[in-house]
């Protein structure tokens, strides 16, 4: 579906893999990417919300993002697209961590960062909000970095989970804050 590429977005992944990847780089890239891998540490962060009381509205409000942003983007957007991996288009490109299974379009790792860290930034103080989307524009960038990802993949997967974040933070801030009085605790805390 995607036969017509922007040049550009070639452009620039080749500019990244000539001008910013280095030796002492890639394993930290690497590392922030594997973070992102099918979800699981912002799985995790959800889960671990909802061990203390206080932040357990949060935790689901971040599950119900994160599963939302998943079948949507992954399980219907990606299939309907069938976007070619970068590496098996660009010449030049060289995947830093091999061939990806799953399609190109939207990013999987973009989208589960930004589900969740939207989520934390908005309903959290910001001494966790702001690290939560630090970490989620580090993830996203990487995808780039190690030449799995055009850019287009990247852009859509978070934009598309922050609306989707924001939207979920809403409902929860007008319909639920007010019935579990720790969530308006919660995103007034220090």
């Amino acid at each position: 579906m995607f036969d017509n590429l922007d040049p550009k977005e070639g452009e620039i992944l080749l500019w990244i893999q000539e001008h910013l990847r280095a030796n002492w780089l890639t394993p930290i890239m690497k590392a922030i990417t594997y973070l992102g891998e099918v979800g699981w540490f912002w799985l995790v962060v959800s889960i671990g919300f909802m061990i203390w009381k206080k932040y357990r509205p949060v935790g689901v409000v971040c599950l119900i993002s994160l599963v939302t942003s998943f079948l949507v983007n992954t399980i219907v957007i990606k299939h309907l697209f069938e976007r070619a991996r970068p590496y098996e288009t660009i010449e030049g490109l060289t995947s830093l961590i091999g061939k990806q299974s799953e399609y190109s379009f939207p990013s999987g790792h973009a989208t589960a960062a930004f589900a969740v860290s939207v989520i934390i930034f908005m309903l959290m103080p910001k001494k966790f909000g702001i690290p939560a989307l630090i970490l989620a524009f580090l993830i996203s960038f990487s995808r780039l970095y190690v030449g799995v990802h055009y850019p287009t993949d990247i852009i859509y997967g978070c934009v598309s989970a922050t609306i989707f974040s924001v939207i979920c933070a809403l409902v929860y801030k007008k319909k639920f804050s007010q019935k579990y009085p720790a969530g308006d605790r919660i995103d007034q805390a220090v």
